[in-house]
């Protein structure tokens, strides 16, 4: 491997960087992974089809305003390359700052490996009882393969491994766009005004081994999750903006990915109870658009197109995150926040040493995957989550900004409330998910000290190694790290 430090991606040749159409492709490529070919059977699971939508319109909302943030803050801001980790610590500090970087980055290892739980079930499509549930021994060579494929293909540069993503987005659209047509032409449109909000008859759920009624409020915030696990990937574009031939294409980019996989998603998920009731969408086998295309079409073919689709999609997917996944800690490493290592490249000034990590991270999560009961719902749920910190500091960033006068881009009034909306919708997420995976967050997020403190003695800058300020949130920390332990041991909450 040969090396060489780097202390900006600004040198590379523009011939080499990303322009529109692939930062476009960078975005919609890491949010249409293979997720979005479970999204009937994953919204539907308890939720019927009115829920459903007015779920898909609060995230749609939601993450617009995130969206916006990124957009607006890429415009005004173009000094803060990799925006995701940088917006944190120059709001809040190297602390804060830190632990930003450190789950975002946790959040596109263990993404990867959701895709390759998912990949390897789609697999065993075509080849019954290889690859059972996605995490069984083959399933973990053959992930652990394509992780250090993908290692070696972004380590040949940003130019191939861009041009790549681009071409694979394109192609994972296509089966996504056949099945809405078909749907759209051949589905009952009456069926979709049946039992709208899930009252008659009422949708039930198993809690404690009883029936029991599923309420509306809870048909709306059970998909929330899955929701967020979609539009994860906003914000690709802005993580690669020091790839990015023209800084003003960060923001369009941005923008236009969003509304695109947000007008997908709401299709992929309402068209379907035009052709199944919810009861039975709930119990159809994940990828689910395979099951609901075979049921649709008759026809084995269907099923078979959806997971050929899958296949491409998780592919493609799984490359644009891994670009996502080197780059963080790479210009973390840049900006002092991981150690110098980190930041270095190699000749094609493809992040080396932080991809050979996070390949090494995503190769331990792999083997982990073997010991799930439910590997491909734990992945995501898990990666869901690790990204509220990044979204809800870089909307408290804006609004702070806006506020203290230092905001110097355009539409301030439209920041301020993109800010104030995408934080409480942060909140709002935290609130509808699961509590056995909200808690691991702040373990996951103390399990980066060592590295925090291995770059801060490295700097050498005569300043202590924690603030004051930053001793209080590390107090923090520590007492909800405390409160979820004894919480585990006492049997209150259960992972």
């Amino acid at each position: 491997m040969s090396d060489k430090s780097t202390s900006s991606s600004s040198g590379t040749d523009q011939t080499a960087k990303l322009g529109l159409i692939a930062l476009i492709a960078i975005v919609v490529g890491s949010m249409l992974g293979g997720g979005v070919y479970s999204l009937p059977q994953n919204t539907a699971a308890s939720s019927a089809v009115g829920p459903v939508t007015v779920a898909w319109i609060i995230a749609g909302v939601g993450v617009y305003f995130i969206a916006n943030c990124f957009r607006l803050l890429s415009d005004a801001r173009p000094d803060l390359q990799a925006g995701v980790y940088m917006y944190a610590q120059e709001g809040f500090g190297r602390f804060i700052g830190f632990n930003v970087a450190w789950g975002y980055w946790l959040m596109t290892c263990f993404g990867n490996v959701a895709f390759a739980v998912i990949l390897m079930d789609a697999f065993n499509e075509f080849f019954p009882g290889v690859f059972t549930d996605g995490n069984n021994l083959n399933s973990i060579i053959c992930g652990s393969i394509l992780i250090w494929g993908y290692n070696y293909l972004v380590l040949s540069g940003t130019k191939v491994a861009g041009f790549v993503n681009t071409v694979g987005t394109f192609a994972k659209l296509v089966p996504l766009i056949l099945f809405v047509l078909i749907l759209g032409v051949m589905i009952d449109y009456s069926q979709l005004l049946t039992n709208v909000w899930g009252t008659d008859p009422q949708i039930v759920t198993e809690v404690n081994k009883e029936t029991v009624s599923v309420s509306l409020m809870s048909q709306i915030l059970a998909p929330m999750t899955v929701t967020l696990w979609a539009f994860i990937g906003v914000e690709g574009a802005v993580v690669l903006s020091g790839r990015a031939r023209n800084t003003n294409d960060v923001g369009k980019a941005t923008l236009l990915g969003f509304v695109l996989a947000l007008f997908i998603y709401m299709l992929l998920s309402v068209l379907p109870f035009g052709a199944m009731t919810q009861n039975e969408l709930s119990q159809v086998a994940n990828p689910s658009t395979a099951g609901v295309l075979q049921h649709v079409v008759h026809g084995a073919w269907g099923n078979w197109l959806m997971s050929v689709g899958l296949i491409i999609s998780v592919l493609a997917g799984w490359l644009a995150w891994t670009m996502l996944c080197a780059e963080i800690p790479m210009a973390a490493g840049e900006n002092g926040a991981f150690p110098k290592a980190f930041a270095r490249t190699n000749k094609n000034d493809a992040a080396s040493v932080s991809l050979w990590v996070s390949s090494t991270v995503m190769q331990v999560a792999m083997l982990l995957v073997y010991f799930s009961n439910n590997a491909w719902n734990t992945m995501y749920n898990i990666s869901a989550l690790m990204v509220v910190p990044a979204y809800i500091t870089t909307t408290l960033f804006i609004a702070k900004s806006c506020m203290n006068g230092s905001y110097r881009g355009a539409s301030r009034g439209m920041a301020l409330w993109s800010g104030i909306l995408g934080s409480l919708f942060c909140l709002f997420i935290i609130y509808a998910s699961e509590m056995q995976y909200v808690v691991l967050v702040p373990i996951l997020m103390t399990l980066g000290l060592p590295v925090y403190i291995w770059s801060r003695t490295e700097k050498k800058d005569g300043q202590p190694i924690f603030t004051k300020v930053e001793l209080l949130y590390l107090l923090i920390l520590l007492i909800v790290d405390a409160a979820v332990v004894m919480a585990l041991v006492a049997g209150k909450i259960s992972i």
